[in-house]
């Protein structure tokens, strides 16, 4: 019989949170690494060595890998013969864990979680609570897999009850592309098959807690349903072209990771939940003996990318920037950001929206401006602002028109992907749209020189700041013109992986 006590697992919860705040898990930092060697498409392959470049310098820095810190999800697997020295319950010490993590002032995470969702959505500002699941197996310890996942990537999870003579690959196919690039790929995607909805939801989540192995699978061969199903996602998913970012490429999933369990002979619930490129997550185990310890990765085993901006770079002062200069940018072009940028995100503009409505004048005036949709950390030490990666830009798609309309706004700064409508909009109004690469939240912050909340302070990390930026890296992910990198990159590089296969086949 092992004791456990409550302070020893507090203590190794709050670790563990801090720990994958800055430490990607070198098995996805591993795959890639593969990805980016093996990647053609030049804009797929500059995200990736975006991604990579800001894990490592997150890893030397500890500070968050993505400015969305994440809601907690944590599997708890209790030992029959352990023994708890607590007055908490299991989810009262994995909150307590997640408030001293969150709080830490040394790398201070940022607070994402609301409570009454259908209500107020008022910010709990400790992140807690978690999610947790607890399961009670043989033994006399106490296993914990823990992981803090990204609204983005979790926003873009699926769900269907299929018939049992449906095809699983089938779905994914069809469903994959609608997800869009809000998820962040190049990551993983958790499948849960079998049990009921909500069984198979918690199965698709667990399964991401697993080591990225699929190059391990290929080589060795698939044996059971789950490795086969594994395999063919695997290669069929990439064929559709997606790419990172949504650009189009060769590696849209580094991994496929399935579980299932036995279902009703009626039924064949299947959940699909894809894990970003700021995949975060650990495993450990307590035995009475103290709190977990969790060994810090080595930095050499990084690998040593590099990233330069090609020479058709344009350079853009965001300070005099007219709409003549930026009709002249053309899509997929990288831009270099200096000058002041305006941030805003669902909160900021819905309370915009309400203003306009009743006739109040805002305050701050967007006309010729630049809008980045992000949401910082909190900065440290001299740090202007903390991690302040991209957003998801579709959630701001229904006020854009209202924006570019009504107040004179200019240009967008997001991650992902604009709905039909939002193109329209912006091409109506030659206006632009630019992607900063999502998984790169300290890199970018290292371009923000100074910051400074301009208005709506109540709303913490959705207040409006105000960006002084220098050499901030963004591609023209929607032109002028209404061309779009999103559409015309996955398109170009199905076609160019169709061929490359009927190459190879001779």
């Amino acid at each position: 019989m092992s004791i456990i006590k409550k302070q020893d697992f507090i203590d190794s919860v709050a670790d563990a949170l801090q720990y994958i705040s800055y430490y990607h898990p070198l098995d996805f930092v591993q795959a890639l690494e593969k990805a980016y060697h093996k990647e053609q498409s030049q804009a797929a392959k500059d995200a990736i060595a975006q991604i990579l470049i800001n894990s490592r310098m997150s890893a030397e820095g500890h500070r968050p890998i993505c400015q969305d810190t994440g809601i907690v999800t944590c599997f708890v697997k209790i030992g029959m013969q352990v023994q708890w020295d607590s007055d908490l319950t299991v989810q009262e010490m994995v909150d307590e864990g997640v408030r001293r993590a969150y709080n830490n002032p040394d790398n201070p995470l940022r607070a994402s979680i609301v409570a009454d969702p259908a209500g107020a959505r008022k910010n709990t500002r400790d992140n807690a609570p978690a999610v947790v699941h607890i399961d009670m197996v043989p033994g006399d310890h106490v296993e914990v897999a823990i992981a803090a996942k990204g609204g983005g990537s979790e926003n873009k999870s699926k769900m269907v009850m299929l018939n049992p003579s449906d095809d699983i690959v089938e779905w994914v196919l069809k469903t994959l592309p609608t997800m869009g690039a809000g998820w962040c790929p190049p990551g993983m995607l958790g499948i849960g098959i079998g049990g009921t909805a909500e069984k198979a939801a918690v199965l698709a989540k667990e399964a991401l807690m697993d080591p990225v192995d699929i190059h391990d699978l290929i080589e060795r061969g698939a044996e059971t349903t789950e490795e086969k199903l594994r395999l063919e996602i695997f290669d069929k998913a990439n064929k559709l072209g997606i790419g990172a970012q949504g650009l189009g490429g060769l590696t849209t999933v580094v991994d496929i990771k399935i579980k299932s369990a036995p279902t009703h002979a009626a039924s064949k619930p299947v959940v699909m939940i894809p894990n970003c490129a700021a995949t975060r997550h650990v495993h450990f185990h307590l035995d009475g003996s103290g709190p977990a310890e969790l060994t810090p990765p080595k930095l050499e085993d990084w690998p040593e990318v590099t990233w330069e901006v090609g020479e058709n770079v344009r350079r853009v002062n965001l300070d005099t920037v007219t709409r003549d200069d930026i009709a002249q940018w053309k899509m997929g072009e990288t831009v270099l950001l200096s000058g002041k940028l305006l941030t805003g995100r669902d909160a900021a503009h819905k309370r915009i929206q309400d203003m306009l409505n009743k006739g109040e004048k805002l305050p701050v005036d967007f006309k010729g401006r630049f809008i980045y949709y992000v949401g910082p950390v909190d900065a440290i030490g001299d740090e202007a602002v903390g991690p302040a990666g991209p957003t998801t830009s579709t959630r701001m798609d229904k006020f854009t028109d209202m924006m570019l309309e009504q107040t004179g706004l200019v240009g967008m700064v997001g991650k992902a992907e604009r709905g039909p409508a939002t193109v329209e909009s912006i091409k109506r109004h030659k206006a632009v749209y630019l992607m900063a690469v999502g998984g790169a939240a300290y890199l970018v912050a290292k371009a923000v020189k100074k910051a400074r909340v301009l208005a709506f302070e109540d709303l913490g990390m959705e207040a409006i700041y105000e960006f002084e930026v220098e050499d901030m890296p963004v591609t023209v992910a929607v032109d002028a013109e209404g061309n779009n990198a999103h559409v015309a990159g996955p398109a170009i590089w199905q076609a160019k992986i169709e061929e490359l296969d009927a190459a190879l086949k001779g």
